[in-house]
């Protein structure tokens, strides 16, 4: 996952950018458990068919914001720590981002017994089932699932058709 973080960098739009991490993030998080744990409680009241709908939006949605936010990461760096710290039947896999000016940030990868990604946490705190929460409570609220399905289809565009970066001064 690091290589195509690191190559997605060098990528210039974010739709370039989603598509070089698509693959990666499809194989390497364990997507219906991370939309579980955005969507909360109200998951098990969501028809099966409906939640496979928003399982195949969510894939490019996570590839889309991910690719969003590496806009800001230009130059970066990932140190994966070869020791892995255990949680319950999976493990939390620590990285160290180093930024184009040397500032450092920590990013904790929650994995399953599967080894699939189920949570990040960036600076140790803010946890990205937590973000996807906070973000899917209003559609969820107005709408339902088919709102929130609607969301994660209009964010997604929204972000892949954004221009690419500026290059920094």
């Amino acid at each position: 996952m690091t290589d195509a973080l690191e190559a997605a960098l060098k990528a210039g739009t974010v739709r370039e950018r989603a598509e070089i991490l698509s693959g990666p993030m499809q194989q390497t998080f364990d997507l219906p458990a991370m939309l579980r744990l955005g969507v909360g409680t109200r998951w098990k009241d969501i028809p099966a068919e409906k939640q496979q709908e928003l399982i195949a939006a969510f894939g490019p949605y996570l590839a889309a914001t991910y690719a969003t936010r590496l806009g800001a990461a230009s130059g970066s760096t990932f140190a994966i720590d070869p020791k892995s710290e255990a949680r319950g039947q999976g493990r939390i896999v620590h990285v160290t981002v180093t930024d184009g000016s040397g500032d450092t940030s920590p990013v904790d990868y929650v994995l399953n017994a599967e080894n699939r990604i189920t949570d990040v946490f960036l600076q140790g705190t803010v946890s990205e089932a937590g973000t996807l929460r906070t973000g899917f409570s209003e559609p969820l609220q107005e709408g339902g699932a088919d709102a929130l399905l609607a969301h994660l289809k209009k964010s997604t565009e929204t972000m892949l058709a954004a221009p690419a970066p500026k290059a920094k001064p």
